[in-house]
């Protein structure tokens, strides 16, 4: 017999502790090389923790519970092979394998004579699905949508629900319980869960923030009228040639990065007594997680094109979707957009992601009578919002750089030189 360690990965630089969020198998199944076997919560992102060998795993140290990186959490006894079945079960004794089949065969005989007799079958009873057995996503999606994990038939591993199978559930109809008139029947219950390690260290960053910079924010409105009728009218042969969609993100992730270019300090930040700038813009974008709010890098989008950016965007927000993101895409930006008009914000002051000196809020895009040339004319405005951090960033400065990323979303045309059409030279058609 030989038994394998698993231990605790080291997240990156710095962390020391991570949380076992959560183990994927049971104490006692048989897992294969490269299986997933358990999640890890650090205070920057969830990672996989794998098997190392095939065989049956001796879990020592409990879910929920706070390791430091190398420590032993299970062993896997990999002269115990996985039994021809596949089930992730050690092969149990002669007898078990006599008992078994008559116990699982006994409820099948007894849908199939209901359904033999014309009548419609009892409802299956969903596989054991409770919150532990559920994936990151599709835990936080139950969450959000009230579901007992139990109502919900797990198609993953051992059971596990998966997000198609919550996304499954909720277009087939989910049951409101009671009518609106009657609320929606709050037990007084309270309910205490412990906080995440990433949502801890999101918390006390957001308060250093606060305590630790002389941040002020400044505002301007941008008319949305000239961008939106170019992206109508290339958006279809964007996608077609560039296999991307359009969006509204990518103009704003290459004006803010010219804006950069024209106002350095807003793209530096402060290390000691010194003042760092940097030659190029690492453009982190807020994405809406179901671990919370995910900030990926676009690294050297300065160098972009639009389609490459949202290509980029894409990529990152689908792994931060499906907790993939690693602790390098996260890591090291210079500057940060967020937007907050995906969820209705009409106006607001985000904070800052530090070591950085700025973020860009972008908001909701509503018709509004502006005056245009004496005369009141409805348009499509977007508010926008620049905190800075005023111990490196002047007014001035903060105030230029708003309203140059204003001008070049008003005219995109000043965010090219030269071409006979502005427009397909900027979507590079």
């Amino acid at each position: 017999m030989a038994l394998i360690d698993i231990k605790v990965p080291s997240p990156g630089e710095s962390i020391s502790e991570v949380r076992i969020a959560q183990w994927l198998v049971k104490d006692g199944d048989v897992v294969a090389k490269d299986q997933v076997i358990a999640e890890i919560d650090s205070d920057k992102a969830t990672l996989e923790l794998t098997a190392e060998d095939g065989g049956k795993i001796a879990i020592k140290t409990a879910a929920d519970a706070t390791v430091s990186v190398g420590d032993v959490v299970a062993q896997i006894d990999n002269s115990v092979k996985a039994p021809a079945n596949g089930n992730g079960k050690a092969a149990p004794a002669k007898e078990e394998k006599a008992a078994a089949p008559k116990a699982e065969k006994a409820p099948e005989k007894k849908e199939q004579a209901q359904e033999a007799g014309g009548k419609t079958a009892a409802a299956p009873v969903p596989a054991a699905a409770s919150s532990k057995q559920a994936s990151p996503v599709a835990k936080n999606m139950l969450s959000d949508k009230g579901i007992a994990a139990e109502s919900v038939k797990g198609s993953g591993p051992n059971g596990r629900v998966m997000k198609s199978d919550v996304q499954a559930y909720i277009a087939g109809g989910v049951d409101a319980g009671g009518s609106l008139m009657n609320g929606w029947g709050g037990s007084r219950d309270d309910q205490r869960t412990k906080m995440t390690t990433l949502r801890k260290k999101v918390a006390e960053r957001l308060v250093s923030v606060k305590n630790t910079t002389a941040m002020l924010t400044t505002f301007n409105e941008v008319d949305m009228s000239a961008v939106m009728a170019l992206r109508n009218k290339y958006k279809d042969v964007f996608k077609e040639q560039k296999g991307v969609s359009l969006g509204f993100m990518s103009f704003f992730t290459k004006a803010v990065t010219e804006a950069l270019h024209l106002f350095p300090t807003v793209n530096a930040q402060i290390d000691g007594e010194e003042i760092v700038t940097h030659d190029y813009a690492d453009i982190g974008i807020a994405v809406s997680s179901p671990k919370g709010l995910m900030v990926p890098v676009v690294r050297n989008a300065e160098r972009m094109s639009l389609a490459e950016i949202e290509g980029a965007i894409k990529d990152l927000a689908i792994k931060a979707r499906d907790g993939k993101l690693s602790l390098a895409e996260m890591s090291g930006g210079t500057f940060t957009i967020t937007n907050g008009g995906v969820f209705g914000s009409m106006l607001s002051t985000p904070i800052i992601n530090p070591p950085q000196s700025a973020i860009l809020g972008m908001h909701n895009i509503v018709d509004r009578p502006v005056a245009v040339n004496g005369q009141v004319v409805i348009r499509p405005v977007m508010y926008v919002a620049l905190s800075y951090d005023h111990r490196i960033i002047d007014g001035k400065e903060s105030v230029s750089f708003l309203y140059k990323v204003k001008e070049m979303i008003e005219d995109p045309t000043k965010l090219v030189f030269g071409g006979k059409d502005p427009g397909q030279v900027l979507l590079g058609l």
